[in-house]
Protein backbone atom coordinates (compact mmCIF):
# COMPACT_ATOMS: atom_id res chain seq x y z
CA UNK A 1 0.00 0.00 0.00
CA UNK A 2 2.81 2.41 0.88
CA UNK A 3 4.48 1.73 -2.50
CA UNK A 4 1.19 2.41 -4.29
CA UNK A 5 0.77 5.64 -2.31
CA UNK A 6 4.18 6.96 -3.38
CA UNK A 7 3.61 6.04 -7.02
CA UNK A 8 0.35 8.02 -6.96
CA UNK A 9 2.12 10.96 -5.33
CA UNK A 10 4.85 10.98 -7.98
CA UNK A 11 2.27 10.88 -10.77
CA UNK A 12 0.37 13.74 -9.22
CA UNK A 13 3.52 15.81 -8.87
CA UNK A 14 4.48 15.10 -12.46
CA UNK A 15 1.03 16.06 -13.74
CA UNK A 16 1.11 19.20 -11.64
CA UNK A 17 4.49 20.18 -13.05
CA UNK A 18 3.28 19.60 -16.61
CA UNK A 19 0.34 21.92 -16.00
CA UNK A 20 2.81 24.77 -15.44
CA UNK A 21 5.12 24.09 -18.38
CA UNK A 22 4.88 23.83 -22.15
CA UNK A 23 7.23 22.53 -24.84
CA UNK A 24 8.07 23.63 -28.37
CA UNK A 25 9.69 21.29 -30.90
CA UNK A 26 11.12 22.10 -34.31
CA UNK A 27 11.67 19.24 -36.74
CA UNK A 28 12.65 19.03 -40.41
CA UNK A 29 10.79 15.88 -41.47
CA UNK A 30 12.65 15.49 -44.79
CA UNK A 31 10.38 15.72 -47.82
CA UNK A 32 7.19 14.52 -46.14
CA UNK A 33 5.46 14.77 -49.52
CA UNK A 34 4.56 12.98 -52.72
CA UNK A 35 7.50 13.53 -55.07
CA UNK A 36 9.47 11.69 -57.76
CA UNK A 37 11.73 9.57 -55.57
CA UNK A 38 12.56 6.86 -58.11
CA UNK A 39 13.43 9.26 -60.97
CA UNK A 40 10.86 7.78 -63.35
CA UNK A 41 9.43 11.19 -64.22
CA UNK A 42 6.21 10.69 -62.25
CA UNK A 43 5.49 12.67 -59.09
CA UNK A 44 3.80 9.78 -57.32
CA UNK A 45 6.10 8.53 -54.56
CA UNK A 46 5.08 9.23 -50.94
CA UNK A 47 7.52 9.33 -48.06
CA UNK A 48 8.44 5.70 -47.31
CA UNK A 49 6.39 4.04 -44.59
CA UNK A 50 9.44 3.22 -42.47
CA UNK A 51 10.33 6.92 -42.35
CA UNK A 52 6.76 8.01 -41.60
CA UNK A 53 6.40 5.50 -38.78
CA UNK A 54 9.75 6.52 -37.31
CA UNK A 55 8.61 10.16 -37.21
CA UNK A 56 5.31 9.14 -35.65
CA UNK A 57 7.02 7.03 -32.99
CA UNK A 58 9.52 9.78 -32.17
CA UNK A 59 6.72 12.29 -31.69
CA UNK A 60 4.78 9.83 -29.55
CA UNK A 61 7.82 9.48 -27.30
CA UNK A 62 8.49 13.21 -26.98
CA UNK A 63 4.89 14.51 -27.11
CA UNK A 64 5.66 18.20 -27.67
CA UNK A 65 2.85 20.64 -26.85
CA UNK A 66 3.67 22.77 -29.88
CA UNK A 67 5.31 21.33 -32.98
CA UNK A 68 6.65 23.18 -35.99
CA UNK A 69 7.77 21.12 -38.98
CA UNK A 70 9.64 21.89 -42.17
CA UNK A 71 9.50 20.10 -45.54
CA UNK A 72 5.83 19.20 -45.20
CA UNK A 73 3.78 18.41 -48.31
CA UNK A 74 0.52 19.98 -49.43
CA UNK A 75 -2.84 20.09 -47.63
CA UNK A 76 -3.79 16.44 -48.27
CA UNK A 77 -0.44 15.13 -47.03
CA UNK A 78 -0.57 17.42 -44.00
CA UNK A 79 -4.09 16.27 -43.12
CA UNK A 80 -2.95 12.64 -43.35
CA UNK A 81 0.07 13.44 -41.14
CA UNK A 82 -2.21 14.97 -38.47
CA UNK A 83 -4.68 12.08 -38.73
CA UNK A 84 -1.95 9.46 -38.28
CA UNK A 85 -0.70 11.22 -35.16
CA UNK A 86 -4.22 11.48 -33.74
CA UNK A 87 -4.98 7.80 -34.38
CA UNK A 88 -1.72 6.91 -32.59
CA UNK A 89 -2.78 8.96 -29.57
CA UNK A 90 -1.19 12.36 -30.21
CA UNK A 91 -3.90 14.88 -30.98
CA UNK A 92 -3.26 18.48 -32.03
CA UNK A 93 -6.62 20.24 -32.30
CA UNK A 94 -5.09 23.43 -33.71
CA UNK A 95 -2.97 23.27 -36.86
CA UNK A 96 -1.78 25.62 -39.57
CA UNK A 97 -0.05 24.91 -42.90
CA UNK A 98 1.76 27.55 -44.92
CA UNK A 99 1.20 26.04 -48.36
CA UNK A 100 3.26 27.61 -51.12
CA UNK A 101 1.45 25.73 -53.90
CA UNK A 102 4.15 24.43 -56.24
CA UNK A 103 6.56 23.95 -53.34
CA UNK A 104 6.46 20.61 -51.53
CA UNK A 105 8.61 21.92 -48.68
CA UNK A 106 6.04 23.76 -46.62
CA UNK A 107 6.00 25.01 -43.04
CA UNK A 108 3.40 23.83 -40.55
CA UNK A 109 2.53 24.28 -36.88
CA UNK A 110 0.56 21.84 -34.72
CA UNK A 111 -0.57 22.87 -31.24
CA UNK A 112 -2.45 21.56 -28.22
CA UNK A 113 -3.44 25.18 -27.53
CA UNK A 114 -5.64 27.54 -29.55
CA UNK A 115 -4.07 29.72 -32.22
CA UNK A 116 -5.17 33.24 -31.32
CA UNK A 117 -3.83 34.72 -34.55
CA UNK A 118 -2.06 33.52 -37.69
CA UNK A 119 0.06 35.46 -40.19
CA UNK A 120 1.50 34.01 -43.38
CA UNK A 121 4.49 36.12 -44.39
CA UNK A 122 4.49 35.34 -48.11
CA UNK A 123 5.23 38.73 -49.64
CA UNK A 124 8.85 39.22 -48.51
CA UNK A 125 11.28 40.08 -51.31
CA UNK A 126 14.96 40.99 -51.59
CA UNK A 127 17.29 42.07 -54.38
CA UNK A 128 20.55 40.55 -55.60
CA UNK A 129 21.95 42.64 -58.44
CA UNK A 130 19.11 43.17 -60.90
CA UNK A 131 17.14 40.17 -59.64
CA UNK A 132 14.19 40.59 -57.28
CA UNK A 133 13.75 37.36 -55.33
CA UNK A 134 10.92 36.17 -53.05
CA UNK A 135 11.49 34.28 -49.81
CA UNK A 136 10.61 30.88 -51.26
CA UNK A 137 9.05 29.19 -48.24
CA UNK A 138 7.75 32.26 -46.43
CA UNK A 139 7.53 32.55 -42.65
CA UNK A 140 4.72 31.24 -40.45
CA UNK A 141 3.83 33.50 -37.52
CA UNK A 142 1.27 32.48 -34.88
CA UNK A 143 0.08 33.71 -31.49
CA UNK A 144 -0.70 30.74 -29.23
CA UNK A 145 -3.02 30.96 -26.19
CA UNK A 146 -1.24 28.57 -23.83
CA UNK A 147 -3.42 29.51 -20.83
CA UNK A 148 -6.27 32.02 -20.44
CA UNK A 149 -3.70 34.60 -19.25
CA UNK A 150 -0.57 33.66 -21.20
CA UNK A 151 0.27 33.78 -24.90
CA UNK A 152 3.47 32.90 -26.72
CA UNK A 153 4.33 34.17 -30.20
CA UNK A 154 6.01 31.62 -32.47
CA UNK A 155 7.68 32.42 -35.79
CA UNK A 156 8.64 29.37 -37.86
CA UNK A 157 11.19 29.49 -40.67
CA UNK A 158 13.12 27.37 -43.16
CA UNK A 159 15.82 29.31 -44.95
CA UNK A 160 17.26 28.67 -48.41
CA UNK A 161 19.11 25.37 -48.67
CA UNK A 162 22.76 24.94 -49.62
CA UNK A 163 21.73 23.68 -53.07
CA UNK A 164 23.53 25.69 -55.76
CA UNK A 165 21.89 28.80 -57.20
CA UNK A 166 23.32 31.12 -59.82
CA UNK A 167 22.38 34.01 -57.52
CA UNK A 168 24.53 32.58 -54.75
CA UNK A 169 22.82 30.33 -52.26
CA UNK A 170 24.71 31.86 -49.30
CA UNK A 171 23.70 35.39 -50.22
CA UNK A 172 20.10 34.27 -50.73
CA UNK A 173 20.06 32.69 -47.29
CA UNK A 174 21.56 35.82 -45.69
CA UNK A 175 18.88 37.99 -47.27
CA UNK A 176 16.12 35.66 -46.08
CA UNK A 177 17.59 35.81 -42.57
CA UNK A 178 17.65 39.61 -42.71
CA UNK A 179 13.96 39.69 -43.61
CA UNK A 180 13.21 37.20 -40.85
CA UNK A 181 14.93 39.48 -38.35
CA UNK A 182 12.88 42.42 -39.67
CA UNK A 183 9.70 40.53 -38.76
CA UNK A 184 11.10 39.79 -35.30
CA UNK A 185 11.98 43.48 -34.77
CA UNK A 186 8.52 44.56 -35.85
CA UNK A 187 6.88 42.11 -33.43
CA UNK A 188 9.01 43.30 -30.52
CA UNK A 189 8.61 46.98 -31.37
CA UNK A 190 4.84 46.53 -31.51
CA UNK A 191 4.78 44.71 -28.16
CA UNK A 192 8.00 44.99 -26.09
CA UNK A 193 6.62 42.56 -23.48
CA UNK A 194 5.85 39.78 -26.00
CA UNK A 195 7.02 36.23 -25.22
CA UNK A 196 8.65 35.29 -28.52
CA UNK A 197 10.06 32.05 -29.94
CA UNK A 198 11.75 31.72 -33.32
CA UNK A 199 12.27 28.13 -34.48
CA UNK A 200 13.26 26.27 -37.59
CA UNK A 201 15.95 25.18 -40.03
CA UNK A 202 18.44 27.94 -40.92
CA UNK A 203 20.49 25.65 -43.19
CA UNK A 204 23.65 27.21 -41.76
CA UNK A 205 25.87 27.04 -38.69
CA UNK A 206 26.30 29.42 -35.78
CA UNK A 207 29.35 31.15 -37.32
CA UNK A 208 27.43 32.18 -40.42
CA UNK A 209 26.04 35.52 -41.59
CA UNK A 210 22.44 34.16 -41.59
CA UNK A 211 22.81 33.15 -37.94
CA UNK A 212 24.10 36.62 -37.02
CA UNK A 213 21.20 38.24 -38.87
CA UNK A 214 18.62 36.10 -37.07
CA UNK A 215 20.31 36.65 -33.71
CA UNK A 216 19.75 40.39 -34.06
CA UNK A 217 22.80 42.04 -35.59
CA UNK A 218 20.44 44.81 -36.73
CA UNK A 219 18.41 44.83 -33.51
CA UNK A 220 15.61 42.68 -32.09
CA UNK A 221 18.01 40.43 -30.19
CA UNK A 222 17.10 36.73 -30.10
CA UNK A 223 18.98 34.28 -27.88
CA UNK A 224 20.10 30.91 -29.24
CA UNK A 225 19.23 28.21 -26.68
CA UNK A 226 21.91 25.87 -28.06
CA UNK A 227 20.36 22.60 -26.83
CA UNK A 228 22.50 19.48 -26.52
CA UNK A 229 21.56 15.81 -26.56
CA UNK A 230 22.02 13.30 -23.73
CA UNK A 231 25.76 12.95 -24.40
CA UNK A 232 26.43 16.63 -25.06
CA UNK A 233 26.30 16.70 -28.88
CA UNK A 234 24.72 19.74 -30.53
CA UNK A 235 24.45 18.55 -34.15
CA UNK A 236 21.00 18.35 -35.74
CA UNK A 237 21.76 17.52 -39.40
CA UNK A 238 23.64 14.57 -40.87
CA UNK A 239 24.82 14.64 -44.49
CA UNK A 240 25.45 10.99 -45.34
CA UNK A 241 27.19 11.75 -48.65
CA UNK A 242 29.89 13.74 -46.84
CA UNK A 243 29.73 11.88 -43.53
CA UNK A 244 29.38 15.26 -41.80
CA UNK A 245 27.36 16.56 -38.85
CA UNK A 246 26.09 20.14 -38.55
CA UNK A 247 23.81 22.26 -36.40
CA UNK A 248 21.17 23.71 -38.73
CA UNK A 249 18.05 23.55 -36.52
CA UNK A 250 17.54 26.22 -33.88
CA UNK A 251 15.23 27.56 -31.22
CA UNK A 252 15.72 31.22 -30.30
CA UNK A 253 13.84 33.21 -27.65
CA UNK A 254 13.72 36.89 -26.80
CA UNK A 255 14.89 38.33 -23.50
CA UNK A 256 11.35 38.39 -22.11
CA UNK A 257 10.92 34.62 -22.43
CA UNK A 258 14.50 33.57 -21.72
CA UNK A 259 14.20 33.48 -17.88
CA UNK A 260 11.47 30.84 -18.22
CA UNK A 261 13.54 28.31 -20.20
CA UNK A 262 13.92 25.00 -18.34
CA UNK A 263 17.47 24.24 -19.40
CA UNK A 264 17.65 20.65 -18.14
CA UNK A 265 14.68 19.65 -20.30
CA UNK A 266 15.64 21.65 -23.39
CA UNK A 267 17.49 19.29 -25.72
CA UNK A 268 18.33 17.76 -29.07
CA UNK A 269 16.60 14.38 -29.32
CA UNK A 270 19.05 11.49 -29.32
CA UNK A 271 17.25 8.36 -30.47
CA UNK A 272 18.02 5.61 -33.04
CA UNK A 273 14.70 6.43 -34.71
CA UNK A 274 16.09 9.76 -35.90
CA UNK A 275 18.29 7.99 -38.46
CA UNK A 276 15.25 6.25 -39.97
CA UNK A 277 12.96 9.27 -39.92
CA UNK A 278 14.91 12.15 -41.45
CA UNK A 279 18.34 13.64 -42.05
CA UNK A 280 17.60 16.06 -39.19
CA UNK A 281 17.10 15.55 -35.46
CA UNK A 282 14.29 17.30 -33.58
CA UNK A 283 15.07 20.07 -31.11
CA UNK A 284 12.85 20.71 -28.05
CA UNK A 285 12.65 23.67 -25.69
CA UNK A 286 10.64 23.49 -22.46
CA UNK A 287 9.37 26.57 -20.67
CA UNK A 288 7.89 27.47 -17.31
CA UNK A 289 4.62 29.32 -17.82
CA UNK A 290 5.03 32.84 -16.39
CA UNK A 291 2.61 33.68 -13.57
Amino acid sequence: MRFFFWICMLLCLRCGAQEHTFSVMTYNVKRYAVIDRDNDGDVDDPKPETERLAIRDLLLKERPDILTVQEMGGPQIFTRFCDELRLAGLDYPYVELLDRGRFEMNLAILSRFPLASVIHHTNEWYSIGDAKVPVARGFLDVDIQVTPTFRVRLVAAHLKSKVYSSLGQTEMRRNEARLLNKIVREIQNENPSVYLVLAGDLNDDCNSAPFREVSGRRGGEMMDLRPVDSVGDVWTYYMSSADSFSRFDYIFVNQTLHPYVIREQTRVVRDPLTYQASDHRPVIAVFQIPR
